[in-house]
This record gives C-alpha cells, sequence and structure tokens, in this order.
C-alpha cells in the first residue's frame, strides 16, 4: 500500500509502467484502426477480412464479385482441393448493429454450398442476432469491430511494428555456475 502522499505512480515498479504504456498504446492503435476501417471502401473492407483469415492460417479465398454475390463476400477452402469451405459475410457499419435478417440472409446464402460460415463487421451484432448465429444448423462465427481490431493487431494485418525493446535482468543460473 501507498500512504496518502504518495502516487500510485511512485510506487509502481518500472514493468508496471511499461505495461501500462504498452497497454496505452496498443488501446489506441485498436481504435485508430477500427475507425480506419469504417472509413474505408466496403468492398476493400471485405478483402481485408479475407486477409486477416488467410493470415490465420486458413487455406486460400477465392473473392466474389463485387455485386450480386449472392449475400457471400468470399470464399475459403479448408483444404486444397475446395473440399471444405467457409463463406465469408463481411459488414463494414458506421452505426447500427448487425440484426437477425442479416444472420437469417447469410444462412440463406450459404444453403446448399457449405455450413461453416464468418460474419465480420466492423460494429455489433444485437443479441437477436447473436442468438439465431448460435440456434442456426450452420456453424456461424460472429466477429465484431472490437473482436476485429484484436485479431488484426495480433496477426498484424494492417499494422506495423514500429519500436522493439528488449527489456533484460540478472540470469541467476549464471551465477549459480560458481
Amino acid at each position: 500500500m501507498y500512504t496518502d502522499n504518495q502516487s500510485e505512480t511512485e510506487i509502481a515498479t518500472p514493468q508496471d509502467l511499461i505495461d501500462e504504456g504498452f497497454n496505452r498504446i496498443e488501446a489506441d492503435v485498436k481504435n485508430e484502426l477500427l475507425q480506419k476501417l469504417k472509413n474505408i471502401d466496403p468492398y476493400f473492407f471485405e478483402k481485408v477480412v479475407l486477409k486477416l483469415l488467410k493470415k490465420m492460417g486458413y487455406g486460400e479465398f477465392i473473392e466474389t464479385s463485387k455485386s450480386n454475390d449472392g449475400g457471400i463476400d468470399g470464399i475459403i477452402n479448408e483444404d486444397k482441393l475446395g473440399l471444405d469451405k467457409i463463406y465469408i459475410q463481411a459488414k463494414r457499419f458506421n452505426e447500427g448493429k448487425v440484426r437477425e435478417k442479416d444472420i437469417r440472409n447469410f444462412i440463406g446464402a450459404m444453403s446448399g454450398d457449405t455450413n461453416k460460415g464468418v460474419f465480420v463487421t466492423t460494429s455489433q451484432f444485437d443479441n437477436k442476432a447473436i442468438e439465431k448465429a448460435r440456434s442456426a444448423h450452420h456453424k456461424i462465427i460472429c466477429i465484431d469491430g472490437e473482436k476485429l481490431v484484436t485479431l488484426m493487431y495480433e496477426f498484424n494485418v494492417g499494422i506495423q511494428v514500429k519500436t522493439t525493446y528488449e527489456i533484460k535482468q540478472i540470469d541467476e543460473d549464471f551465477f549459480d555456475e560458481q
């Protein structure tokens, strides 16, 4: 504990201050990234989502046509022969939430070809949309804006490493060899 005369900063360790700084930088980058995603061209947003999924280790992707895509923005082949497919729907929203109707339409677009889908948005899903995705016979993963930028941050999509720091400490094993 600290006394009334000490601030939290005075008793925080250097490591605590570094961690706090890194967390602040990460939050700022994620917020900026989400704002950029909300303002880019909708078709470029679809490409961003497909590039992210590829970087995450999913197979090659097929972009669908820009219009008349039947509600599917991309297709990922889980295997080299394309036997298992994952359909992708990417909705760039500045305002509003993904509704149950959007999920229902996505399920309809998936019918027959696959039972796996990923629905990505820059906004959020309302409760009925989440429930519809969970109760569907299809396996549908919902990725909202917050989760999207967290994944982009983790897999370095749309961002780059600015600086790397090394923090060193005493190697106790080295000195135990005496």
